[in-house]
């Protein structure tokens, strides 16, 4: 029995207070109280059945409306007639069926799946478990703008779609570059991950210039091996012998070549003349130019599956050549952890994420880590959940792009060029000794020299600093000698900024958008 009050008006889908249409029905003054009675259990809707409808009734006014929408317009009149039982379990239900909904999912992969700032982030994630079945690799596209990169890496996720080894990632999901550039974002790559028969790929594709040039400098990238995208109706082009360049100096040993465009030349001494010149330029900077595969295609037809001769059949054979000329690195698990963050943002109520790719060790959840660089402070915190490949795991090892979810740091905290590291494993410093490689003019370097407290911008991974360089302590005439372009010389380096670095480890040097110099750091000094 209702023992409420009957002057209390009935919730309509648990909101408070009358009405509209109850307030002006009851001014009006020519209502009268009905008595609430339990309405008769609903037929079964039959399309063969004539409804006869009351004329003066609102339902009249929208029986151009879908069945659907009617028979819920239908229910919601019939709340207010809805017994007293029922009015009280009704939140309860909403509120059931709102959790079911939610579903369980990992903190971690909600907020992967709802932040779109990280680049290395941004493809849909499949909430599996990784499993590492196959060895891993990480590749990525080089070359000139507007040369077919992210056209062909499109093609090669469709392509191994197709065979059950990857998620179809068409051009608009890999190239953000504008979305991004009005967020404020700088560098836009994007992580993409497919498999052949024989290994599993993480490539990475940047589709603006710039980009490219700043992931390939500070190593976020790290690609193990690269393919390089020359269009068959320019051939070789500058951005060509640039990416060529950088990806020597950042460690890539092996390279395959994609003459895309081919469906635009008729002329097959044209072609030839491509692949001549670009074995030519892969000699030139050190790579095996006369072993080296070159696959001649087209991504674009390879993406709309037209004329498999140089669409389709070509993709699964520069997919061939990339297992077999790229060999798989060697990962180095034995030395403590430490990965180099590249991307950072905050759960809500949960913690913090970085991402990045892994330079050494394992990690395992519920590991204890430091947070070192950008300063001589070191945050402690402790690693709550791993994703990897956009999958759940339990662990990140060298050579996997992670996003890690740490507890009781604060967003504002963590930069870019900061590393994640075993406790104890790793210090700040500000002042090391160098030796020193300056690109001649040829290479893409200074055309003059300079001299002693030469200040560029220094790239340490995924930081980058501003640097101080002077002579060692005992140089004679320090302050008028000077260096030139092609010299090998060693040097100080002061950062404006202490920052994670350790003997060994390489470094570039920038100045005015290009590289100037490469190096290695020798010794620590402060």
């Amino acid at each position: 029995m209702d023992t409420r009050s009957s002057s209390r008006a009935p919730r309509l889908f648990g909101r408070k207070g009358k009405s509209r249409q109850q307030k002006n029905f009851e001014d009006s003054g020519s209502h009268q109280t009905i008595p609430l009675e339990p309405h008769p259990p609903l037929t079964p809707y039959k399309p063969t059945t004539t409804a006869v409808v009351d004329n003066e009734h609102p339902i009249v006014h929208l029986l151009s409306v879908p069945y659907s929408l009617l028979l819920l317009y239908y229910l919601i009149s019939k709340t207010l007639t809805m017994s007293a039982s029922l009015r009280s379990v009704a939140p309860f239900l909403r509120t059931a069926r709102a959790s079911l909904r939610q579903g369980n999912v990992s903190p971690l992969q909600a907020a992967l799946k709802r932040q779109n700032v990280s680049p290395i982030l941004n493809v849909y994630r499949t909430y599996a478990v990784y499993e590492r079945t196959k060895p891993h690799v990480n590749i990525g596209t080089i070359g000139h703008v507007d040369h077919g990169k992210t056209t062909l890496s499109a093609a090669i996720t469709k392509r191994q779609a197709e065979k059950g080894l990857a998620s179809f990632l068409d051009y608009g999901a890999i190239d953000k570059a504008p979305e991004e550039r009005k967020r404020g974002i700088t560098i836009s790559t994007a992580h993409i991950e497919y498999a052949t028969e024989n290994r599993h790929y993480s490539h990475v594709d940047c589709p603006g210039h710039a980009d490219y040039i700043k992931n390939m400098i500070t190593g976020a990238a790290n690609m193990d091996g690269a393919i390089i995208v020359v269009a068959a109706s320019d051939g070789q082009m500058p951005q060509t012998r640039e990416h060529l360049l950088l990806a020597r100096q950042v460690g890539v040993q092996k390279i395959v070549v994609f003459v895309n465009k081919v469906d635009a030349i008729d002329d097959p001494e044209m072609l030839e003349l491509v692949e001549m010149e670009m074995r030519e330029l892969l000699s030139t900077y050190g790579f095996e130019g006369d072993e080296t595969p070159v696959i001649m295609g087209s991504a674009l037809m390879a993406l709309n599956n037209q004329r498999n001769e140089i669409g389709n059949d070509k993709i699964d054979e520069l997919l061939k050549a990339v297992d077999e000329w790229i060999p798989t690195p060697t990962r180095d698990l034995e030395k403590p952890f430490l990965m180099s963050v590249e991307d950072v943002f905050s759960i809500s109520g949960r913690g913090t994420v970085v991402s990045g790719r892994v330079e050494r060790g394992l990690l395992k959840k519920d590991s204890e880590i430091e947070i070192v660089g950008k300063g001589d402070e070191i945050i402690k915190s402790k690693v709550t959940d791993i994703e990897t490949f956009k999958k759940s795991c339990d662990e990140s090892r060298a050579g996997d792009n992670s996003g890690l979810l740490l507890r009781g740091v604060k967003r504002e905290d963590i930069r870019r060029g900061m590393v994640v590291c075993k406790p104890g494993t790793v210090k700040a410093h500000s002042s090391f000794l160098v030796s020193l490689y300056v690109l001649s003019k040829d290479e893409g370097g200074r055309h003059t020299g300079f001299h002693e407290n030469y200040k560029p911008q220094m790239y340490l991974r995924t930081a980058d600093e501003s640097v101080t360089l002077t002579f060692p302590e005992g140089t004679e005439d320090a302050k008028s000698k000077m260096v030139m372009p092609g010299d090998n010389v060693e040097m100080v380096a002061t950062l404006h900024h202490p920052s994670a670095v350790e003997v060994g480890q390489r470094f570039n040097v920038r100045e005015g958008g290009r590289t100037v110099a490469t190096g290695l750091i020798t010794r620590i000094l402060k």
